[in-house]
């Protein structure tokens, strides 16, 4: 099952890509300009993602896929990443059929020449990681 973090994720890389999340009758769509606003998330995407929460989201979709938000939100979808460009990309938890990547009409994806999109990372956090690691490493010597 897909937890809410793993489906914001997930859209957080696509909306860097350009795909929006629109409702099924055409009349809304989602696209911040903005994704990652230092080591979190802008204002913009978490206004955003909290739009597409609170609306019906059985009817709000990823571009250039079938699966609903809620559907992602069941337990019937895991996401993992795609084999072809390494994005997320959800996958159903039984698999019946092939379930194709929002990469599929992205003539120009997997770009290896271009930096993938990513999420935030809190510098400061990771660093201490590294750090801890380290002194860990060399009083075990």
């Amino acid at each position: 099952m897909a937890t809410q973090t793993q489906v914001k994720n997930y859209l957080a890389y696509w909306f860097q890509l350009g795909k929006q999340v629109v409702a099924d009758d055409g009349q809304t769509a989602y696209l911040p300009k903005t994704v990652i606003q230092g080591d979190r998330f802008s204002p913009e995407f978490e206004q955003c993602w909290q739009n597409i929460l609170q609306g019906p989201t059985n009817r709000f979709h990823l571009e250039g896929t079938d699966q609903t938000i809620a559907d992602l939100l069941s337990s019937g979808w895991e996401i993992s990443n795609c084999s072809r460009c390494d994005m997320l990309v959800p996958t159903p938890e039984i698999v019946t059929a092939q379930v194709l990547c929002p990469c599929n009409d992205l003539p120009t994806w997997p770009n290896e020449e271009l930096p993938k999109p990513r999420l935030p990372i809190n510098s400061e956090q990771h660093l201490n990681q590294v750090k801890e690691r380290l002194m860990a490493s060399f009083k075990a010597d």
